[in-house]
């Protein structure tokens, strides 16, 4: 039995996570294990009923389960709220309280969807990368941060912080994964120009010598944003701050050509992680049974894969969702000629009937 706190959150977040539970579900049958789901609010759903996107009962369940489900947080309608309680101060929060430390997303583009991506085929067939991104420091986190008038004028500031500790453990988990995956990776700072980037540097030279198996380089950020999409193929495993990493990996999810494709994982050194596919919410599709639930159900299989250790089940659901797309079945983000469309559910259905 494992205990899962699931925070749909708002938009379509709903409507992809209960296409997640249908596949964890039928996965769990097959694997004779049991899934108890929690539901609990956040985000501006959130919001509406206690007056904060992150409430205490929330984060109190998140801290009991074995791990959590998040769905994705926002609408249009929050935007004009006090940034203190706008839904996606709940993410910054919730990262913080289970000491999320570490963000895994992959950017795969699989055999059947190459024609999905914007780029030449030549250039994305193969497409293999994980971005691993420090997801509790830098500038969204650092001190002092605020808009003061300074001189006369308004003045706005965040402040990019590292200390050597929190660098280490986020190279640590990077020179594990690229232990498990082809021994090479790449650290992507701004050390030409920024302090803390040495320091981040100096950090992963030293933390390297612990994995003399793995080959280590280093690029700057705007030089691997654009090797991205000139070259992806030439990156393996990808490790950087949390800023960097934010805007990267959501460049390198369009490798794939949709953003509905790819899932996330964001671990704890203290026990209980998180998994969320990287979209947002999408307020303008919410309720037409069009948004594709892929990305939410592969955060399920990282669950399976980071939290109970069941990379066999992970595997199952990869396979089923390969299944599926070979046959031909695409949502709307993904629909090409000669292919079937399907809504949200339906994707689901199809999904789960090939776990065997």
């Amino acid at each position: 039995m494992y205990k899962i706190t699931v925070v749909a959150g708002d938009g379509t977040g709903p409507e992809v996570m209960a296409e997640a539970k249908k596949v964890l579900n039928k996965t769990a049958d097959v694997f004779n294990i049991k899934f108890e789901f929690n539901d609990y609010l956040i985000g501006g759903i959130a919001y509406e009923k206690f007056g904060t996107p992150l409430p205490d009962v929330t984060v109190k369940a998140a801290k009991d389960s074995d791990a959590v489900m998040l769905g994705a947080v926002g609408d249009w309608k929050y935007d004009t709220l006090p940034p203190e309680v706008r839904p996606e101060k709940a993410l910054l929060g919730i990262r913080k309280e289970l000491n999320l430390f570490a963000n895994l997303r992959p950017a795969i583009v699989w055999e059947e969807l190459v024609s999905s991506s914007p780029l030449k085929p030549e250039i994305v067939s193969g497409v293999d990368i994980m971005i691993i991104r420090e997801l509790t420091g830098d500038v969204y986190f650092g001190e002092p941060k605020g808009v003061e008038v300074i001189n006369g004028k308004k003045t706005g500031f965040n402040n990019m912080i590292y200390n050597e500790d929190e660098v280490r453990r986020i190279a640590k988990i990077a020179f594990e994964t690229a232990m498990v995956r082809d021994k090479k990776l790449c650290s992507v700072d701004k050390a030409n120009v920024l302090d803390v980037s040495r320091l981040w540097r100096e950090i992963v030279i030293e933390t390297s010598k612990e994995y003399p198996e793995v080959e280590l380089s280093h690029m700057y950020v705007d030089n691997a944003a654009m090797q991205l999409i000139r070259a992806p193929k030439q990156f393996s495993t990808i490790v950087t701050g949390n800023i960097f990493g934010d805007i990267l990996s959501d460049e390198a999810s369009m490798l794939s050509g949709s953003l509905g494709l790819l899932p996330s994982a964001s671990l704890s050194d203290k026990g209980v992680s998180l998994y969320e596919p990287i979209h947002g919410s999408a307020p303008d599709l919410t309720g037409k049974d069009i948004v594709n639930p892929i990305a939410t159900i592969l955060s399920g299989a990282m669950m399976l894969k980071y939290s109970f250790k069941m990379d066999e089940a992970y595997k199952t659901i990869e396979n089923a969702i390969q299944e599926v797309l070979k046959e031909g079945y695409r949502t709307k983000d993904i629909m090409s000629e000669g292919k079937t469309l399907v809504g949200t559910k339906k994707m689901g259905d199809l999904i789960a009937d090939k776990i065997k």
